[in-house]
């Protein structure tokens, strides 16, 4: 009896996690760089946060700001706009950091100013043309377009966004900083 229980109970905590995943499948954390709008899947995100200070790291990809402490841990972050290879531009009370987990690291992504919360569904999501033009170098990091409202949102994959390689010499970095 007591074992029925505890199945049921388990069973009932798996279709919570499933419902969970099943309300966030379509939704996208939308944020603004420049003029174009971006989306990444909310299953991503972790947390939003204001800007902070970030302790730079010596001989890293420009893209690469640095470390930031968040409640004790040490987190990589990027600058969205800089891994675009867009002009760069001042931080202003708008510009935030969302906090993703992309394979079990914690990364800061620098965008300018959140838009929205939207909900996209599958059979509306574009795949982004194959442009061949320097110009566009974040359509690699493109997955998918998608209109929401009067924009377009280019929907990023955060695995290609940021370079395994870079993320591991940082966040061996950090894991360093975190003993010291």
């Amino acid at each position: 009896m007591a074992e029925d229980l505890l199945k049921k109970e388990e069973l009932d905590e798996t279709e919570e996690l499933l419902e969970e995943d099943d309300s966030q499948k379509g939704m996208f954390m939308t944020f603004q760089i420049g003029k174009e709008f971006f989306g990444i899947s909310i299953s991503y995100v972790n947390e939003i946060i204001a800007m902070q200070p970030i302790a730079a790291i010596p001989e890293v990809d420009d893209y690469i700001k640095g470390l930031i402490n968040l409640r004790g841990k040490i987190i990589p972050v990027i600058d969205v706009r800089a891994r675009f290879k867009m002009e760069p531009c001042e931080y202003t009370d708008r510009t935030c950091i969302i906090v993703i987990d992309v394979k079990s690291t914690m990364i800061g992504l620098i965008v300018e100013k959140l838009a929205d919360v939207d909900t996209i569904a599958e059979d509306s999501i574009a795949p982004p043309p194959s442009l061949g033009r320097k110009e566009h170098e974040h359509n690699k990091y493109v997955y998918g377009l998608a209109k929401t409202g009067d924009t377009v949102t280019l929907l990023l994959d955060p695995e290609k966004l940021i370079r395994q390689d870079d993320i591991v010499a940082v966040v061996e970095e950090s894991r360093k900083e975190e003993q010291s």
